[in-house]
């Protein structure tokens, strides 16, 4: 019998945006400030508690939202916007969503480093770039997006995850917070 993982606990502040700050300043800010929530919400919690789906007729768990945006980061900053090859973080042709599927195996750790590094690379690319400049990748019509709309469109997918995140924390054991 293999003994449980000690919960990850990271600090709970958060980097507030600038109120006053230039468009890429604020941009950057929002999406930061995004994604220490996410880490926030995670933490300090059993593996065993990360994988509950702890909403009834819901299947989404905490750790798997964390593998999703993991998986998220490397689509839109590696993939499309740098023009990367195609390659699934968890998932794989066979389980297009392995993100939120998980075994006893997977772990917060480790699905935090992959995140960690997933969010370094896609600073990176986005800190050699402008706002203005268009990705390799196209959208199904062609266009290319621009680095602005991607940012925008990060901001918007980890605040509509971090809701859900709110509900499962909440429902795990009770923890509430902004």
């Amino acid at each position: 019998m293999t003994t449980p993982e000690a919960p990850v606990t990271e600090p709970t502040e958060r980097n507030e945006p600038a109120l006053d700050a230039g468009e890429r300043a604020m941009l950057d800010g929002w999406l930061e400030y995004h994604r220490e929530t996410l880490v926030w919400k995670c933490s300090g919690l059993s593996d065993e508690q990360l994988k509950r789906a702890a909403v009834p007729s819901s299947e989404l768990t905490l750790l798997g939202l964390l593998r999703h945006l993991a998986e998220v980061e490397r689509w839109w900053f590696v993939t499309v916007f740098a023009g990367g090859t195609d390659e699934g973080v968890y998932g794989t042709d066979e389980d297009p969503d392995g993100d939120f599927h998980f075994g006893p195996e997977d772990t917060h750790a480790e699905a935090l480093a992959t995140w960690r590094g997933e969010v370094a690379a896609a600073r990176d690319i986005a800190a050699a770039h402008v706002l203005d400049d268009l990705s390799a990748g196209t959208a199904r019509g062609g266009q290319h997006f621009n680095l602005r709309w991607i940012y925008t469109h990060m901001i918007e997918e980890y605040a509509r995850h971090n809701g859900h995140a709110d509900l499962l924390r909440e429902a795990i054991d009770g923890a509430t917070g902004a």
